[in-house]
């Protein structure tokens, strides 16, 4: 297998990773309280992070990585803990698809360039709103679910997420695994109090428990996250994208064929919509962003991670 193939191929399986997160988690916040499954998760990426720098060659730590860290390990806390909420309270289909909306919220809250969006943008994050009315419509109209609501928000707040991401990393000398690493320990320090009365049944929890917990910490985290950073360097923003955005149907996949979900008519027609409204929106702010780059050399395509 050539080099671009192997890029190729591993974009696509964090794609699967991440669109399977859905099932991993609503499984494991079925056994264990959310507040438990999320400590659990930050606990055993931290301990990981720590073995990969430890062992890696050693490179000093800055006083950016620590600060922006820390600030995005309480934003990114607050992402998981919406999702974990809301995967837990609705499908795992569903979760992943509402929360590709990250894909066109992004770039209305990302406005470094300064430069104003392409109308034919807002068709498709139009096309996504209609998308996640049908998802949560199931056999008629009616008020989102709480999953579903939990969800749209871990989408606003992903998407705010993402773009502090961009504003404080750019121009600085910040290595990703120490950033990750500052991160999964500032997630492991918010949930241990909330976490600490339910630490007993965590210890004494089944095979298949502790599966899922190894799986989303050690997979769905620090794997995913470290093949996309190996990835993309392989590959061009573009393709790398357009792979990562397989995501929810991935999503749907995993759910629908190992978790026994459903899929109404409506949630079908919104799932296809969505996924059009997303790779449209992503199509035209990336040729957009391509120009500012033209035309002021700045900027870089923003990626998106997502994935419970």
């Amino acid at each position: 297998m050539n080099v671009s193939r192997r890029t190729d191929a591993v974009l696509l399986l964090v794609a699967l990773v991440w669109g399977s997160s859905y099932l991993a988690a609503k499984t494991a916040t079925a056994a264990l309280p959310v507040l438990t499954v999320l400590f659990a998760r930050y606990a055993i990426s931290a301990l990981a992070c720590g073995a990969l720098v430890a062992f890696r060659s050693r490179r000093s730590w800055t006083r950016a990585e620590v600060r922006v860290g820390s600030l995005l390990g309480i934003t990114q806390a607050a992402v998981l803990l919406l999702e974990t909420y809301g995967v837990a309270h609705t499908s795992a289909a569903n979760a992943g698809l509402i929360i590709s909306l990250t894909i066109v919220l992004t770039p209305l809250l990302d406005r470094t360039g300064g430069r104003r969006l392409p109308r034919t943008f807002f068709l498709a994050a139009g096309l996504c709103v209609l998308a996640v009315g049908l998802l949560t419509a199931g056999n008629g109209l009616h008020a989102p679910r709480l999953g579903d609501a939990l969800m749209l928000a871990a989408a606003v707040v992903r998407a705010a997420h993402v773009s502090l991401v961009g504003r404080l990393t750019t121009g600085r000398r910040i290595d990703p695994l120490h950033l990750t690493t500052v991160q999964t320990a500032v997630g492991c320090a918010l949930f241990l109090p909330t976490a600490a009365p339910a630490l007993p049944a965590l210890t004494h929890s089944g095979a298949t428990t502790w599966t899922q917990l190894l799986y989303l910490a050690l997979f769905c985290s620090v794997f995913a996250f470290l093949a996309q950073t190996w990835a993309v360097q392989g590959t061009s923003a573009t393709r790398a994208s357009l792979l990562l955005g397989t995501e929810p149907i991935w999503a749907v996949a995993v759910g629908v064929a190992l978790g026994g979900e459903r899929f109404t008519l409506w949630a079908a027609l919104g799932g296809g919509l969505m996924v059009v409204g997303t790779y449209w929106g992503q199509s035209i702010e990336r040729r957009h962003r391509a120009a500012s780059r033209v035309r002021d050399g700045e900027a870089c395509p923003v990626m998106a991670p997502t994935g419970v």
